[in-house]
C-alpha cells in the first residue's frame, strides 16, 4: 500500500485532462501563434529572498518557467467552467486561474530545490554532483523530474495521465455507442454507498516486465499502438459495446475539440494525430503530472519532519483537552449536541454529551421498562403501505378525527400492516442510469466466495472484489456487500434486466435481518446465532383486531405506545467501543453488524433520507419531531444500548429500527494514551485525525509562506496581461 498522503489536496493547482472541452473554440480568433504566447514567467531564483532560502548552491537547477496562453485555456476548459457556473465572471475566473498557475510554478521550483538537497543527502553526493546529473544536456524536462522521483511516483504520474485520457475518450464513446445501437438506457437512481468506485490513494495497476516494475495500463484510442489488447488493466473498465471503430470515432471527436481550441498544432502535428502520447499537449500534461508528484514528494518530506513533534510534550493530550472543552461549551444545550450527532461521520469525534438525566419521554408515552435520558443514532428500514393501503389509511384517519376512537384506528391499521409486502428496492442498480450489478459466477476474483442469497447477482464489483490492502478501490463505508439481489434476474438482449423480487412481509423481513446479520458476523459460515428476538406475539399483536391501546390517565385517554411494538431484540457482536463505530479497519463485531444492517437498509428501506446518514438518524433524549410510535420504539431501543433493534407500527408502515450508537448522559471519553499507536483504538484514530488536521494546516501555511516569499510581481513573477486580455474581456 502506498503512503497515505495528508495534505495533497491543498498543495497544487494541477491541470487534469478531462472531457469537458467544448465543441467550438473558446475565442475564435485564437490561432497557433497566439496560443503559444508567453503570458507569464516565473523564476524564484530572481527573488530578493532567494539568498535566504538555503538553496543557493542549487540555483542552476532553476530555469525560467514560461506559462503560455495554451496553459490557461486548457486549465479553463478543464476546471474554469465550474467557476462560471457558480456565478464568477470570465475576468475573475481567468485571473484566479492565472494566480493558480503562477503559484504552482513557484511551488514546483521550490520543491525541486528541496528534493535536490534531499537526494544529495540520501545518496551522499555533493550539490555539484546532483546538479550535474539533473542538468545533463540530453535530458528533457520530464526526464529531469523523473530523476528526482521514485519509481512509484513516475508510474503514478503516467497512470493519472493515461486514465484521464481514457476517461475523456470514454465520455465521447458513450455518445457514439448510443448513436449506433438501441440498447436499453435507464434513468432511475437509488442512493449508493460511500466510497463507490473511489480509488485508493496513489493507486496504479502494476505488472513486472523484464524483472522490473511496470505500469499495467495503457491508453485506448483504437489506432495502432493504442488497441484495447494493449491497454492492460483498462480492459476491465472498457465500455460495454466498445469496438475499434467506436473508439476511433470517439478519439477523433476528442481530438477535434483539442484542435478547435488550438491545444494541438494542426500544422506540425497533423501526421502524428493518431499517436496520442506524441502530441505536444499530452507531453505537456505528463510534465504537469510529474510536477504535481514533485510537490507532493516535497510535502511528504516536510510532513515527516513535522510529525515527530505531535508525540512530544503531551501535544496530542493537550489538543484532546482543547477539543473536549470546546465540545462542552458547544454542546451545553441538547439541541446543539443533537445537531452535531445528526451530522456524525466516520471522521468526527463525539467526546462529550450533555447531562440529560432529567430527560423523559412525553407523558403521553408510557415507560416500557426503559431508562430514558440517552441520545442515540438509529437506522430505519421502512416497509411502506402500498397505494391502496395508503388510501384506506387516509379514510381511517378521517374516521379517527371524527370519532376520537384511537383503539379502532390502531386495530384497523393493524389489518393493513399485516398485509404489507415489500421487495428488494435495488432495481435501479440494474436498470437505472448506471448498471452496478455483476454476476458472481462470471467474476474470477469472487466466484468461489461465500455470499448471501440465491439470485447470483451482487453489486459494486470493483469495491467488493478489489479493495484489499494495496488494491484499487476503497472499501465501501459501513456496507458489507454480500447480500445478493433478493429475487430472480433475467438479462434481456437490449441490456436491460427483468427482475422479479421475492415478496416479504414483516416476519419475512425479520427472518432476512436475522439471517444476514448472522451471516456477516460469522464471516459467511454457519455457526453461532448472534440475534435474540422477542415478539409481542405475532397472533396477539393482530389478535382479533380488537386490542386496547389506550388507557385513562388523569381523566384523559393516553396511548400506550409500548403495545405498538411488534418485536424487539439484541444483536450480540461482542465487546464495544465507540471508536469501533468510526473505524472499519478495526473489523469489530459492532462495525460488521452495522455494515450488515446498513446494507439491508439500502436493499429495502423506502426512507431514502437515512441512506445519506453514516450512522443513521439522531434521536434526542428529549421530545422529538418523529411520529410517536417511532419515537417510542427508537428510545426504547436506545435505552438498551448498541445493537438493539425494535419493530413498530406507524402511519408510514413498518419501521425496523436498529441502534448503531448510544451516548449516555453527561458522558466524557477518557483516553488511554499508551494506545496511541495501536490501530483500531480511539487514541490511534485521534492521533491520525490530529496528524491529518494539524499537518494539513502546517502544510497549507508552508505553501502560503513559500508563495509569499518567492512571488514578487515584476521580479520573480512577470505577467503580460495584454497577451491574455481578450480572455478577460469575454462577456458572461
Amino acid at each position: 500500500m502506498k503512503k497515505k498522503r495528508i495534505a495533497v489536496a491543498a498543495l497544487a493547482s494541477c491541470m487534469v485532462l478531462t472531457a469537458t472541452f467544448t465543441g467550438c473554440s473558446l475565442v475564435s480568433t485564437n490561432n497557433r501563434a497566439d496560443m503559444a504566447q508567453t503570458i507569464a514567467t516565473v523564476d524564484i531564483s530572481k527573488a530578493e529572498t532567494f539568498a535566504d532560502s538555503g538553496f543557493s548552491e542549487y540555483r542552476s537547477a532553476v530555469t525560467e518557467k514560461s506559462i503560455v496562453k495554451r496553459n490557461i485555456v486548457s486549465y479553463f476548459l478543464n476546471v474554469g467552467y465550474s467557476y462560471i457556473q457558480n456565478g464568477y465572471s470570465y475576468k475573475d475566473t481567468f485571473n484566479m486561474l492565472m494566480t493558480a498557475l503562477v503559484d504552482n510554478a513557484v511551488l514546483v521550483q521550490y520543491s525541486t530545490l528541496a528534493l535536490l538537497e534531499a537526494k544529495a543527502e540520501e545518496e551522499n553526493k555533493t550539490a555539484a554532483k546532483v546538479l550535474e546529473e539533473y542538468n545533463a544536456a540530453d535530458k528533457t524536462q520530464a526526464q529531469k523530474y523523473e530523476y528526482l522521483l521514485g519509481e512509484d511516483d513516475i508510474l503514478l504520474a503516467k497512470y493519472n495521465l493515461y486514465s484521464s485520457i481514457n476517461s475523456a475518450i470514454d465520455n465521447y464513446e458513450k455518445s457514439v455507442i448510443e448513436e449506433n445501437d438501441d440498447k436499453y438506457t435507464g434513468t432511475d437512481t437509488r442512493t449508493t454507498p460511500t466510497n463507490l468506485n473511489t480509488e485508493q490513494e496513489d493507486y496504479f495497476p502494476e505488472t513486472v516486465k523484464d524483472g522490473k516494475k511496470a505500469l499495467d495500463y495503457g491508453v485506448y484510442t483504437g489506432y495502432e499502438k493504442y488497441l484495447i489488447k494493449d491497454s492492460g488493466a483498462y480492459k476491465d473498465n472498457a465500455l460495454d459495446g466498445t469496438t475499434r471503430n467506436t473508439r476511433k470515432k470517439a478519439y477523433n471527436r476528442f481530438l477535434k475539440n483539442l484542435r478547435n481550441n488550438n491545444l494541438v498544432d494542426t500544422e506540425t502535428e497533423a501526421e502524428n494525430f493518431t499517436d496520442v502520447l506524441a502530441l505536444k499537449y499530452i507531453e505537456d500534461e505528463y510534465v504537469n503530472q510529474l510536477e504535481n508528484r514533485i510537490i507532493n514528494k516535497y510535502y511528504d518530506i516536510y510532513e515527516e519532519q513535522q510529525e515527530a513533534r505531535l508525540l512530544e510534550d503531551n501535544y496530542i493530550q493537550n489538543e484532546y483537552r482543547k477539543i473536549l472543552d470546546d465540545q462542552k461549551d458547544a454542546y451545553g444545550k441538547a439541541s446543539a449536541f443533537e445537531s452535531a450527532l445528526d451530522n456524525m461521520a466516520s471522521d468526527k469525534f463525539m467526546m462529550y454529551s450533555p447531562d440529560t438525566s432529567d430527560a423523559k419521554l412525553d407523558d403521553s408515552i408510557h415507560d416500557y421498562g426503559a431508562e430514558h435520558g440517552r441520545f442515540g443514532l438509529v437506522y430505519n428500514i421502512l416497509l411502506p403501505f402500498n397505494a391502496r393501503q395508503s388510501a384506506r389509511l387516509t379514510e381511517l384517519n378521517s374516521i379517527r378525527t371524527a370519532t376520537g376512537d384511537d383503539n379502532a384506528y390502531f386495530n384497523e391499521r393493524n389489518r393493513l400492516l399485516k398485509d404489507i409486502e415489500t421487495e428488494d428496492q435495488r432495481a435501479a442498480w440494474f436498470n437505472g442510469a448506471t448498471d452496478y450489478s455483476f454476476k458472481v459466477s462470471e467474476n474470477e476474483k469472487y466466484k468461489d466466495k461465500e455470499y448471501f442469497g440465491d439470485s447470483g447477482y451482487l453489486f459494486f464489483e470493483g469495491n467488493l472484489t478489489d479493495s484489499e490492502e494495496g488494491g484499487r478501490y476503497e472499501k465501501l463505508q459501513a456496507y458489507d456487500g454480500r447480500y445478493a439481489y433478493n429475487g430472480s434476474v433475467h438479462e434481456n438482449e437490449d441490456g436491460s434486466y427483468t427482475l422479479i423480487g421475492n415478496k416479504l412481509d414483516i416476519d419475512g423481513m425479520l427472518d432476512e435481518f436475522t439471517s444476514y446479520v448472522n451471516f456477516v458476523l460469522n464471516d459467511g459460515n454457519g455457526g453461532e446465532n448472534h440475534v435474540e428476538m422477542k415478539y409481542q406475539g405475532r397472533n396477539a399483536y393482530y389478535g382479533d383486531f380488537n386490542n386496547k391501546y389506550t388507557e385513562e390517565k388523569d381523566g384523559e385517554d393516553v396511548t400506550d405506545y409500548s403495545k405498538l411494538l411488534y418485536a424487539w431484540g439484541q444483536v450480540d457482536f461482542g465487546a464495544f467501543d465507540k471508536d469501533d463505530l468510526m473505524n472499519p479497519a478495526a473489523e469489530s463485531g459492532q462495525y460488521k453488524a452495522m455494515s450488515a444492517v446498513n446494507e439491508l437498509q439500502f436493499a429495502y428501506t423506502t426512507d431514502t433520507g437515512v441512506l445519506s446518514k453514516y450512522a443513521g438518524y439522531s434521536v434526542s433524549a428529549y421530545s422529538t419531531s418523529y411520529i410517536k410510535e417511532f419515537e417510542y420504539a427508537a428510545k426504547f431501543a436506545i435505552s438498551h444500548g448498541e445493537g438493539t433493534f425494535a419493530v413498530c407500527a406507524g402511519d408510514y408502515g413498518w419501521h425496523l429500527i436498529y441502534v448503531t450508537c448510544v451516548f449516555d448522559v453527561g458522558e466524557t471519553y477518557t483516553p488511554d494514551w499508551t494506545r496511541v499507536k495501536d490501530k483500531g483504538t480511539f487514541e490511534n484514530q485521534f492521533f491520525e485525525y490530529m496528524k491529518s488536521k494539524d499537518l494539513s494546516d502546517v502544510s497549507s501555511s508552508r505553501r502560503d509562506a513559500i508563495i509569499k516569499q518567492f512571488s514578487k510581481e515584476g521580479v520573480s513573477v512577470v505577467k503580460y496581461q495584454d497577451r491574455y486580455q481578450d480572455l478577460l474581456d469575454i462577456e458572461s
